[in-house]
């Protein structure tokens, strides 16, 4: 594995001698720069070619979320975000994601080594991961757009799409649902993330979509031009049946780590809409992957990370897969949907 070159960009001249501590204790990681801000931070990268970039979001002058912003236009790199654990920085942590951050992890209250291991204990192997994720969540994507274009009815052929996605990928997440029409398929939505951001992100993908886009209940109807998220920590989500299917709630202990699943979302649509399910997995790690498993075996089309640990993207139904550009995946699912 090549070693992450990581510039660390905070204001704070503590929080940057913390981190670059914490990240420079790993043999797989170099600190190549320390930046107080987006100027000095443009400079280090144009000289250092750092491979990794982290940055705090509020910072004096131009903001971590303006600075990530032109970065993402104008030379997009991997980019792992702090912000503070304030209702502003909730909101700040959700923009961030949206322009493609991809993670954005709570500063600690205190500016001390336990608080900052605590805080961000996963950091490490965030930021070692972060350029091949980054790479298979940005193959062939393409520019943010506005609003799915819904003068033309669009002609639903009955199938159920299921998304799972964690906070990494939040932008293709909203790049995916973006181009959904307003009265499109009906989509059931699991995204590991903080509790905290659940509020945020649900009215940022109600005020960026076309679809409605509801939190999930016990008893809800899916129905066409839905999208139905599920809030994390508090239940797992299934459809009862399919067609004419309805969101249940369930009231059991974490599965692969996670509550709500991703897998088992995924694996009761198998068994209730089959060949009918069109499932898009953008999330890493364990969850997910017996989910996309279950749709592919009952014959149903599933969008996952390659399983031969190339860091691409792959489509497959029943034993055939094929790879898949990021930038694909929105006209796959809608074609696959499409009548």
């Amino acid at each position: 594995m090549a070693k992450a070159r990581v510039l660390v960009v905070d204001d704070s001249l503590t929080m940057r001698a913390l981190v670059a501590g914490m990240l420079e204790k790993d043999k797989n990681i170099e600190i190549v720069g320390l930046a107080d801000g987006a100027a000095e931070a443009r400079q280090m990268v144009r000289d250092l070619k750092p491979t990794v970039m982290t940055l705090d979001v509020e910072m004096p002058g131009m903001s971590g979320i303006e600075y990530l912003a032109e970065i993402m236009e104008t030379a997009p790199m991997p980019v792992i975000m702090f912000s503070t654990l304030t209702a502003k920085g909730a909101d700040s942590s959700i923009e961030a994601l949206r322009l493609g951050a991809l993670d954005c992890y709570p500063k600690p209250t205190r500016a001390t080594p336990d608080e900052v291991q605590k805080a961000i204990g996963q950091l490490a192997k965030t930021v070692k991961e972060a350029p091949a994720r980054f790479r298979a969540l940005n193959d062939g994507a393409k520019k943010p757009s506005a609003k799915a274009a819904t003068d033309a009815p669009f002609n639903w052929n009955g199938k159920l799409l299921a998304v799972g996605a964690d906070v990494g990928s939040t932008k293709p997440l909203f790049d995916l649902l973006g181009d959904i029409p307003k009265d499109g398929p009906p989509a059931l939505v699991v995204q590991h993330m903080r509790d905290e951001l659940a509020d945020g992100m649900i009215a940022k993908l109600s005020a960026a979509l076309g679809p409605r886009v509801v939190e999930a209940s016990d008893g809800l109807k899916l129905e066409r031009g839905m999208i139905v998220v599920a809030r994390p920590g508090t239940h797992h989500v299934y459809v009862d049946r399919w067609p004419d299917g309805v969101v249940r709630m369930l009231d059991k202990p974490p599965f692969a780590g996670h509550r709500p699943s991703i897998s088992l979302m995924m694996a009761t649509i198998a068994k209730t809409a089959a060949e009918q399910t069109v499932a898009v997995l953008l999330a890493e790690g364990e969850d997910g992957v017996a989910g996309v498993q279950a749709i592919r075996g009952a014959r149903g089309y599933a969008i996952a990370p390659a399983g031969d640990g190339s860091g691409g993207l792959e489509i497959g139904r029943g034993m055939a897969v094929q790879p898949i550009k990021a930038g694909a995946i929105s006209e796959t699912v809608l074609g696959l949907c499409r009548g």
